[in-house]
């Protein structure tokens, strides 16, 4: 598999952008990736994927808790009995050995083919809407979650911090470091609530390593190794009044939109506590 230039991140830049033309830089069989790469598909079929590498791409891979998108690639250069002949993205992934690189997993659909789909063959991605909806949402709202477990809770347990967080759909969590009390599920619910109800915008910026020290979130400054060669600045999300994170996830306009986000419960272990929550 030749060697593509990085990967153009168009969704950090436009995240309501669900189509996008661009070119191939590369095909291969799954069964032809690299052992590192082929371990980032638990679900992916030897006999019957394909990994598409193109100049840009609109599909989050899947990272910082939030799944991969899902949707089409189709070759707008050739014809199938009159179709454009159609990739079906199943699985986004950073590649684990060329830096910067998405690995787009998916399948050809019947009468389509990789011949119709080489290096240079122009494409249009086209991510599932529903499906991308939804993720922001979940990852929204656990910005909002986050957000409101710290307001509530820095200057109540020693060594408090965030630590990880899950957005997908049957395990949406996000983990402190500090025993939380179940007393606290519902005065997390109620500044949930509130956060909701302001509809705070939702905004994307881009910070250097002294915007954060400017804002007194010098703890947030990122590993300097995820930056691009000769880029100096991080994607952050601010929802304005409450919180800055960095993160390159997608998300919706105001925390609103997130719609009913419900606490589930508190679990706690080994010094660190999980709220997980639900969006309806």
């Amino acid at each position: 598999m030749a060697v593509p230039a990085r990967t153009y991140l168009a969704f950090h830049h436009a995240a309501k952008l669900l189509r996008l033309k661009t070119t191939v830089l590369s095909i291969c069989p799954f069964s032809a990736l690299e052992e590192a790469n082929r371990a980032l598909f638990k679900q992916a079929n030897a006999d019957e994927d394909h990994v598409v590498v193109t100049r840009e791409t609109i599909f989050h891979p899947q990272g910082g808790g939030q799944p991969s998108d899902e949707g089409t690639m189709a070759a707008i250069d050739s014809k199938v009995d009159g179709h454009d002949p159609l990739f079906q993205v199943r699985a986004a992934r950073m590649d684990a050995v060329h830096d910067g690189q998405v690995l787009h997993l998916g399948r050809f659909a019947a009468g389509s083919g990789p011949t119709m789909m080489q290096p240079g063959a122009i494409v249009e991605q086209l991510v599932d809407e529903e499906k991308r909806l939804l993720y922001s949402r979940l990852h929204t709202a656990g910005h909002v979650l986050g957000s409101a477990v710290r307001s509530l809770l820095e200057d109540e347990i020693p060594g408090f911090d965030e630590l990880k967080a899950s957005h997908s759909p049957d395990s949406a969590s996000c983990e402190f470091r500090g025993s939380i009390e179940g007393k606290w599920k519902e005065p997390i619910q109620s500044r949930v609530d509130e956060y909701l109800a302001r509809a705070m915008p939702v905004e994307i910026d881009f910070w250097t390593e002294e915007d954060f020290r400017n804002a007194g979130l010098e703890r947030l400054i990122p590993d300097r190794r995820l930056l691009p060669p000769g880029e100096n600045r991080f994607r952050v999300v601010r929802i304005v009044g409450a919180e800055v994170y960095p993160c390159g996830g997608t998300h919706v306009d105001t925390t609103d939109k997130c719609g009913p986000t419900i606490v589930k419960k508190i679990s706690r272990t080994k010094g660190t506590s999980r709220v997980s929550y639900t969006v309806s």
